[in-house]
């Protein structure tokens, strides 16, 4: 059976993220970084809303898409440049995917409607954006967020959960609060948000 252009699109932009040169071990395994990370938004979405759309499917699937070609340290290490970099990669994000997705057969408006969701446009007022923004958190507390914390002191932690909370829904709180983390990570994000 053919494949759908959906299944080719998945395909496709995991064909870019496997070519990622950074690696990341997983019991024992190496996998190329954004690969591994591009899969867990996947299965996170899905996990959290499993009737999401392919639209959704796709934007969280390509949400950091190459990510390695535009290293951090080409911008100055402030705030300032945190946000030029961010910015940067998003709008390479979406035009990366959106060639992909025009490449398989997909319309202007599907196409443009991924841009819209990559892109990160009206958190808190779009639904499926905000969803994205779930999703992305709670893939950064699930999976990367016990790590992060070995290597800062309590109160960055702290500083960065609580940015973190901010950006998502009241269903994403509750699905954070449910994840299975050490006691330590749990006492530490209660402190974020008392």
């Amino acid at each position: 059976m053919k494949p759908t252009r959906f299944e080719t699109a998945i395909a496709l932009i995991d064909k870019k993220n496997s070519e990622d040169p950074n690696t990341y071990l997983v019991s024992g395994l190496e996998y190329p970084k954004e690969l591994l990370y591009s899969q867990r938004m996947s299965r996170k979405l899905l996990q959290f809303k499993p009737h999401a759309s392919k639209a959704l499917q796709i934007a969280a699937r390509a949400q950091h898409i190459c990510r390695w070609e535009i290293p951090r340290d080409e911008y100055p290490m402030d705030k300032v440049g945190y946000f030029k970099w961010r910015e940067t990669l998003k709008k390479m994000h979406a035009n990366l995917t959106s060639q992909i997705l025009s490449q398989v057969g997909y319309d202007d408006e599907f196409i443009d409607r991924i841009s819209f969701l990559i892109n990160k446009k009206l958190i808190k007022k779009n639904e499926e954006t905000q969803i994205l923004e779930d999703t992305i958190c709670l893939v950064f507390l699930d999976y990367y967020f016990e790590e992060f914390a070995e290597k800062h002191e309590d109160e960055k932690v702290i500083d960065i959960l609580q940015k973190t909370w901010v950006k998502m829904s009241e269903e994403g709180h509750q699905e954070a609060l449910e994840l299975k983390l050490s006691d330590k990570s749990m006492s530490l994000i209660k402190q974020a948000i008392s």
